[in-house]
């Protein structure tokens, strides 16, 4: 898995600097409090222009800040469209319409990356790619061996502009306070660059998928390809035919949309019992369904390495919410540092907010759509100080399983997909159907 050679490739990265102007707002809105405009209204339109600038920045820079939209995805959700819609926009076309790299340039890669022989390695190399997306590209090639395998090769100074996004990125902390004063954004911003980093070592990524590939070979419901070679900057692995999601998503019957987004499902949960890891990335490129029913997973470059399985708050605290508990919701938020020590939530208010997530989790059969993804995130784009959503916070252990989660439901929402999710909750995520000893000792208390 390791028989390409390593050889550091020379990176340089353009990016916008960042507007900061919230001195200026603030000033502005000094003065239009000060000519007679209620404080509660020029609060909320200084939060307004916050918000605007935020992710029309976020729009514009690449890498870092995809990793941070997608993070913060559920903030993003409770904006109002006129907001956050052209960043959505952009996003979505970075995601999926990056321009890919000249073939000229992609040689270039290789040479630097494989050496003057480069095309030893391969029977035929396809120069324009199948896939790109932020930080790199896939070519279809064959293998000396006969193989035919897919080539992804990362973008000539991906690695700069993703660190560089990140530190444009953390002067907008202040920014961030005034938007969502419960979130601890430095925080979001270290781990988020941390995973980054591994993010863009491709051998990283090639242990994690072998990993997955072991995992699951033969299984009935799931396809890994697996890891061929791989280096820091370029990875080989076999090439599958398959659907893409998004073809489901738009062309699919409704039994190919509920069996893809069960599956999609059973994956996430499953994965870190099996493997200690979870899928960081669960958008539909990166997922083909096979004509024989299963679903193939790529691009492992985003992982949340669990080696003690999916924690068992989730479980255990979703469980304590469909009994009726929610003093003891809030206090487990506070303990893992969802709600920090400072700030005070309305229980009831933080109980409408949970309840549609949690109700999946409630019932035997769930229909996820995209009316009822728009009618919770209409329930939060209230940016007065009191709204719920902006009291909460975003713990760095769970930066990248909060990721997985608003992504997945984005997806789940797309297919329209009708299932039995609670056997899934049930089967996998620990701490749902069982009390644990110290749950007793309170209860007996």
């Amino acid at each position: 898995m390791s028989d390409l050679p390593r050889r550091a490739v020379a990176r340089s990265a353009k990016l916008a600097a960042l507007p900061i102007g919230f001195a200026g707002r603030t000033a502005l809105g000094l003065g239009k409090r000060i000519g007679g405009k209620p404080a509660e209204i020029v609060a909320q339109e200084i939060q307004q222009r916050t918000a605007e600038q935020i992710f029309k920045v976020l729009g514009e820079l690449k890498g870092g800040a995809m990793k941070l939209g997608q993070a913060l995805s559920i903030f993003e959700a409770a904006l109002p469209s006129e907001v956050a819609g052209p960043y959505r926009a952009t996003l979505t076309k970075l995601q999926d319409a990056a321009p890919p790299l000249p073939a000229a340039t992609v040689h270039k890669v290789l040479v630097e990356q494989l050496g003057d022989d480069w095309r030893e390695n391969f029977q035929s190399f396809e120069d324009r790619p199948t896939a790109a997306a932020s930080i790199g590209q896939v070519h279809k090639a064959v293998w000396h061996d006969g193989r035919t395998v897919a080539v992804k090769i990362q973008y000539p100074g991906a690695g700069k502009a993703l660190l560089s996004d990140f530190t444009q990125l953390a002067r907008l902390g202040k920014l961030f306070g005034v938007l969502l004063p419960g979130l601890d954004i430095k925080a979001v911003l270290s781990e988020l660059r941390e995973r980054v980093v591994e993010e863009l070592d491709y051998l990283h990524e090639a242990e994690a998928q072998h990993a997955f590939a072991l995992e699951y070979k033969d299984d009935p419901d799931f396809l890994v390809p697996d890891v061929i070679a791989a280096n820091e900057q370029v990875l080989v692995s076999e090439w599958v035919d398959g659907t893409p999601l998004s073809r489901i998503i738009t062309d699919g019957t409704k039994e190919e949309r509920d069996r893809a987004g069960l599956l999609l499902v059973r994956f996430l949960f499953s994965s870190p019992a099996r493997v200690g890891m979870l899928h960081a990335d669960p958008h539909p490129g990166n997922f083909r369904v096979l004509e024989d029913g299963r679903l193939c997973v790529l691009d492992f470059g985003a992982v949340n390495r669990l080696p003690d399985g999916y924690p068992s708050v989730f479980g255990k605290l979703t469980r304590i919410f469909n009994n009726g508990d929610m003093a003891t919701v809030v206090q487990g938020l506070r303990d893992e540092g969802f709600i920090l020590p400072h700030i005070e939530v309305d229980m009831e208010a933080l109980r409408a907010f949970l309840s549609p997530y949690i109700e999946p989790t409630a019932v035997e059969e769930f229909t996820f759509s995209r009316e009822w993804l728009q009618h919770q995130a209409a329930t939060v784009t209230d940016l007065r100080p009191g709204n719920v959503v902006r009291q909460l916070n975003l713990p760095v252990s769970y930066v990248l399983i909060h990721r997985v989660h608003a992504a997945g439901v984005g997806v789940l929402c797309q297919l329209g997909t009708t299932a039995r999710f609670r056997e899934e909750v049930i089967r996998w995520v620990p701490g749902f159907t069982e009390e644990d000893p110290e749950e007793h000792a309170v209860a007996a208390s």
